[in-house]
């Protein structure tokens, strides 16, 4: 109960409270989205004019769920309700969306069903018209107007989540600028995003107690969509837009901390607000509409370098935090995990620099959207440190090292303190495991936010924070040591530590140098054992005594304390959501008091 309490505090009595009274009025009919109607808006949503009369430059899309499962791109419009995940139908489909609980055994991972209705397709249809492509407005508006006949306002699953229906917001408008139908847009067009609207606005302080990316995402469909209708003569509209540029402006001060951390601890949701930020001001810049606050484009700068200090040279990141298959404004032809394209858009639009160098795939959303690609070319990123956030990067010839120690101001998603990803020319070595599925069953619910799926320590068997719910720890953990990061001729160092609520103690110390990551662990306060994890990438890893190799890459383990096991155990990770796969992770257990040292090295190349 002492637990239970801590936590309210730490999320905030007011979000808490925002949130019982939000679901007490939902359920007793207090909420007016429970009196929501709408007529069904009725096509063509989009003019069927050709904007280009040059040949095909080949390009098609290929509709994939959460970046990996091929869906089809036929004429023919998928089912809106199947669960693309596990293959079973939503049932409920003709109910209030208020009715339909939020987790069911026979649907399994609703995510699967609200996939397809992010309309990512409105998107990649768009583009193969902008290349030449005769038939793709023709599907777009088959799909379309399918979509709306069998989701009508507001029954069934999709109509459930206001950030789904924001995110649909969003993409519609992207799609009108690339479609160059802002200006003059259909009718029913208009109609569709009200609808959406009228969901969005009366759940927003909802979403704004979860201080997360439901809150940006709803403000900015506020925004987006209420500018749109603003324009067009609605009174409503100009509402809309003033809410979601107050709440857009809140939100920023709040979850962005000054250093560009997220709220989330996620890189994959870092992207999400990110996108969502640079489609605002795409739009606002399309409708010539004031711009916001100094300090909201300040916040907006400051989460473009953060997520730009994560960036691989291949595009990919670490996967740290929870990460839910979500990838907004998917214009480019890129892999789910290539975060090029996001980082291009928001340090053209917020820094006007070119943060990739080279041209490609991640400059198309940059040509579509109308944005003039900067000249400037940004400088190379170094070794930072992101305090408010707990994060250190140290960079070096190739190499790059994130040391993950825990600065929750908000409630944490995963058990990741200490964790370290390592990575060598674009290959991830040491790698975090990621999230697999919301709804999943035990023991892969509990696995992967817990501290097994992390590069740490783990003590007597438990979790370093008790779990309270699904998606909620209590007794957050607190650095209790850091040595800041410090960059030097001879090399590169941090350090940091903490004290769990049961007394168990974990310091790390990271020293880099050429071809060489030393790791130091101090562990104290366990009962019976603690157990050292090293998640390695798949390969065949040679075991020798204390040590394992693979392709010129060493890792060896040596303790000022007997190692009561030291040994390759087969472990999960999930780089795209609903998708697991095994990996081998070393394990090296103590039962004393310690320090441990661990040694990589690899050849130069």
């Amino acid at each position: 109960m002492l637990t239970k309490i801590k936590a309210v505090f730490a999320l905030g009595i007011a979000n808490v409270f925002r949130v019982i009274w939000f679901r007490l009025c939902v359920r007793l009919s207090l909420n007016p989205v429970r009196r929501l109607r709408a007529v069904i808006p009725k096509g063509p949503f989009f003019k069927s004019k050709v904007l280009f009369e040059e040949a095909s430059s080949g390009y098609e899309y290929v509709t994939m769920g959460f970046g990996y499962i091929p869906l089809g791109t036929s004429l023919v419009p998928p089912n809106w309700h199947l669960n693309i995940l596990t293959g079973n139908r939503c049932l409920d489909s003709e109910l209030p969306w208020f009715s339909i609980p939020d987790f069911t055994t026979e649907l399994g991972d609703i995510k699967g069903v609200w996939e397809l209705s992010r309309f990512d397709w409105v998107l990649g249809f768009s583009r193969e018209h902008r290349e030449g492509d005769t038939t793709s407005l023709a599907k777009l508006e088959g799909w379309l107007e399918d979509w709306v006949r069998a989701n009508p306002p507001y029954y069934g699953p999709n109509w459930k989540c206001g950030q789904e229906a924001s995110i649909r917001t969003m993409h519609l408008a992207m799609t009108a600028i690339i479609l160059e139908q802002v200006d003059e847009p259909e009718a029913s067009l208009l109609h569709l995003i009200e609808v959406h609207l009228q969901r969005i606005a009366p759940t927003i302080l909802y979403a704004i107690a979860q201080d997360n990316n439901h809150g940006t995402s709803e403000a900015a469909a506020l925004f987006i969509g209420g500018s749109w209708l603003a324009s067009h003569g609605s009174s409503k509209g100009e509402y809309w837009q003033n809410e979601g540029r107050k709440w857009l402006e809140n939100r920023a001060r709040r979850l962005i901390e000054p250093d560009g951390s997220f709220s989330q601890y996620s890189v994959n949701y870092h992207r999400v607000v990110l996108d969502t930020f640079s489609m605002v001001e795409l739009w606002r810049r399309k409708l010539s509409l004031p711009e916001l606050s100094k300090h909201w484009y300040e916040k907006a700068v400051a989460a473009t370098n953060w997520l730009w200090a994560m960036l691989q040279s291949n595009g990919d990141v670490p996967n740290i935090g929870a990460n839910d298959g979500a990838r907004l404004l998917p214009l480019a032809a890129t892999d789910y995990r290539d975060f090029r394209p996001s980082v291009q858009m928001a340090a053209a639009l917020f820094r006007n620099e070119r943060a990739v160098p080279e041209v490609g795939e991640w400059d198309i959303a940059l040509k579509l959207l109308g944005v003039d690609a900067p000249l400037r070319q940004a400088p190379a990123v170094e070794s930072q440190l992101f305090d408010c956030g707990g994060y250190a990067i140290m960079r070096d010839s190739g190499c790059f090292v994130l040391f993950r120690y825990p600065r929750f101001r908000f409630r944490p998603g995963h058990a990741d303190a200490l964790h370290v990803d390592l990575w060598l020319n674009g290959e991830n070595l040491l790698r975090d495991g990621g999230s697999f599925s919301y709804n999943t069953t035990e023991p892969l619910q509990s696995y992967f936010p817990g501290v097994r799926a992390h590069n740490t320590v783990q003590f007597d068997d438990r979790e370093p924070m008790p779990r309270i719910s699904r998606f909620l720890f209590g007794e957050w953990l607190k650095t209790s040591t850091l040595e800041p990061l410090k960059v030097t001729s001879e090399g590169q160092r941090v350090a940091a530590g903490y004290r769990d609520y049961l007394g168990a103690r974990h310091t790390r110390r990271l020293s880099l140098s050429d071809s060489m990551l030393r790791i130091e662990d101090d562990v104290s306060g366990f009962r019976e054992r603690a157990i050292l994890r090293w998640r390695l990438q798949p390969g065949d890893w040679e075991v020798s005594g204390h040590s394992v190799a693979l392709r010129g890459v060493k890792i060896e383990v040596s303790a000022d304390v007997p190692l009561k096991r030291v040994e390759l155990v087969e472990g999960w990770e999930s780089r795209y959501y609903g998708l697991k796969t095994p990996l081998p992770v070393l394990e090296v257990e103590v039962a004393r008091v310690g320090h441990l040292v661990t040694d990589i090295t690899w050849n130069q190349s």
